[in-house]
C-alpha cells in the first residue's frame, strides 16, 4: 500500500487543474517542519477559518559531513582568502568543520553572502563589524561587481551540500575565478514510513527534493484523487515529470504565497 494510504478515501470529482470544479478539503500535509510560532502562522488561520486540519512533516533534512569524510577531500581552509556562503546551512557547517578540524579563521578573511539574511547569520560565528562581509540581494549575479573586483586577489572557497551550487559554480567558472567547492553537509530524504497509515486530502511541496523524498520513501506512489499544491517552477517541473497532476500553484499574481493559493482553492472547495 505504502504512500497510497496518504491519499484520502474521499472521492474528488474534478480538480482545479482540470475544469475548475472543487470538492471539500479536510486535511492537508505540508512537507516542511512546523513554524516556530504555530499560533501566528497563516496556516493556523486557515485551520481556524475553514475548520480543517493542517499537519507539518519535514520531507528532507540536512546531515553533517563528518570530519573524517571531509579530510578525504584534502581541503585546507587556510589556503583560501575568501568564502562564498549560499545559505545559513553553509555557514553553520563551515564553522562546525572549522571547530572539528581546529582551524581558526583569520581576521582578514572575506565573506561573500548571497543575501543580507545570510550575511547577518554570520554574527553567530564572527565579530561582524571587524570582518569584511559582502552580500547581494538573492543570487550570485547580484554580487557580480563585488566578486569581480576581488577576482584576481582572492582564492575562493565554496562550502556546499551534496547537491552542489550549480548557479554559483557556473558563474565562477564563466568568470575564471580561482575557487574550490567543498561538501560540508548533505540534504537527504527523511524517513516517512510512519505516515503509511495516515490519509490526507492535499499534499503541499516547496522544492523538487520534496518530490524526490516522496518517491524515495514510497516508490509506488499513485496520486489518484489526492490534490497536490506546488511552489515554484522547479517544483512544478518535478511534479509533472512524475506524471502527477498539479491542483494548486504558487506564486501566481493573485496568490504570491502558498497559503494564499491554498486559501483561493479552499474558498471554492469548502464553501458552504
Amino acid at each position: 500500500m505504502g504512500i497510497n494510504k496518504l491519499i484520502s478515501e474521499k472521492n474528488i470529482e474534478l480538480s482545479q487543474s482540470n475544469n475548475g470544479t472543487y470538492k471539500k478539503v479536510n486535511t492537508i500535509l505540508i512537507s516542511q517542519p512546523p513554524p516556530e510560532d504555530s499560533k501566528r502562522s497563516p496556516y493556523h488561520a486557515i485551520e481556524q477559518k475553514y475548520g480543517i486540519k493542517v499537519d507539518f512533516r519535514q520531507f528532507i533534512h540536512v546531515e553533517p559531513v563528518e570530519a573524517k569524510e571531509f579530510r578525504r577531500q584534502r581541503v585546507n581552509f587556510n589556503d583560501y582568502s575568501a568564502v562564498i556562503f549560499t545559505s545559513k546551512n553553509s555557514i553553520e557547517h563551515f564553522f562546525r568543520m572549522c571547530e572539528a578540524t581546529r582551524v581558526k579563521m583569520p581576521q582578514d578573511m572575506k565573506y561573500f553572502c548571497l543575501s543580507e539574511a545570510v550575511a547577518l547569520y554570520l554574527q553567530k560565528f564572527i565579530v561582524y563589524r571587524k570582518r569584511k562581509v559582502f552580500f547581494g540581494k538573492r543570487t550570485i549575479q547580484d554580487m557580480r561587481d563585488q566578486l569581480v573586483k576581488h577576482r584576481k586577489k582572492e582564492k575562493f572557497l565554496l562550502p556546499c551540500s551534496n547537491l552542489g551550487s550549480k548557479d554559483v559554480v557556473a558563474f565562477l567558472k564563466d568568470n575564471e575565478f580561482d575557487f574550490r567547492e567543498t561538501m560540508l553537509y548533505k540534504t537527504v530524504a527523511s524517513d516517512l514510513s510512519d505516515l503509511e497509515n495516515i490519509t490526507y486530502d492535499m499534499l503541499v511541496f516547496f522544492s523538487p527534493l520534496g518530490i524526490h523524498s516522496l518517491y524515495e520513501n514510497f516508490p509506488d506512489f499513485i496520486q489518484k484523487e489526492t490534490r497536490i499544491a506546488v511552489f515554484g517552477k522547479k517544483t512544478s517541473k518535478a511534479v509533472t515529470d512524475k506524471k502527477l497532476t498539479i491542483n494548486i500553484k504558487a506564486p501566481i499574481p493573485e496568490a504570491p504565497s502558498m497559503t494564499m493559493a491554498i486559501e483561493l482553492y479552499l474558498q471554492k472547495s469548502n464553501k458552504k
